[in-house]
């Protein structure tokens, strides 16, 4: 649901959505960040995708040595620039996830975070195959969506959206097990162990699926090294 992110969550009201943030769930976005950034080494590249308005760019920017963030939203990149002016080695970039415009082997780590493989509405399986290519040999992939375990404060936060008037009014008939329905079309779905590892069957990466602090569920690849045949 593209016009969601680029329009309606974009830019200043998406600050919004973080302001509405509850305790667990500030707790929840601080475990999601530090867990990432335990895997950035000095000298990195790292691609940030869904980066909106740059909300985790300065800390991913301390560890590596080069970050580009990417999103939909031309207004939340516009925002970032102007909030992160002061911040060296970051580079923004509108581009669609699931089609980059980058070279094969360009980066160490690619982050996406927040349940970005819900959010962006894209294939997802297309998303992680286009995520591998840009990724160097033995670079990591880190894809993250909700713990089943955090439900009910993931819902507590939606809900505080949909008052605030960010969201359109959640569906309570049609939202359960880990789908928010909004009544103007909004959803935000999550993805289990079984289909990550559905997704990602086949591809030429060893693959682990990690919770963190009991509220985020971790996808992490890391690429195979290019095999020479004899």
């Amino acid at each position: 649901m593209p016009s969601y992110y680029s329009q309606k969550l974009a830019a200043e009201r998406l600050i919004k959505v973080y302001d509405l943030a509850t305790p667990r769930v500030r707790q929840y976005l601080d475990a999601e960040l530090n867990h990432v950034l335990s895997h950035i080494h000095p000298g990195d590249a790292v691609l940030d995708l869904g980066c909106g308005y740059g909300r985790t760019l300065p800390a991913l920017v301390q560890r590596a040595a080069t970050v580009i963030g990417v999103d939909i939203s031309l207004a939340s990149l516009t925002l970032a620039r102007q909030r992160l002016a002061e911040i060296p080695n970051y580079h923004l970039a509108q581009m669609d996830a699931a089609h980059l415009g980058f070279s094969d082997n360009c980066f160490d780590l690619i982050v996406c975070i927040q349940n970005g493989i819900s959010a962006f509405h894209v294939d997802q399986r297309t998303l992680i195959v286009e995520s591998l290519r840009v990724t160097k040999t033995v670079g990591k992939l880190l894809f993250s969506t909700y713990s089943a375990k955090f439900w009910e404060h993931r819902l507590e936060w939606f809900r505080l959206q949909a008052a605030a008037g960010l969201l359109g009014e959640i569906d309570e008939d049609k939202t359960r097990d880990g789908n928010i329905v909004c009544k103007d079309g909004f959803t935000a779905t999550t993805v289990s162990e079984q289909q990550f590892r559905a997704l990602t069957t086949g591809l030429d990466a060893d693959i682990s699926i990690v919770e963190v602090d009991e509220s985020s569920l971790f996808c992490e690849l890391v690429k195979h090294p290019i095999r020479c045949h004899t």
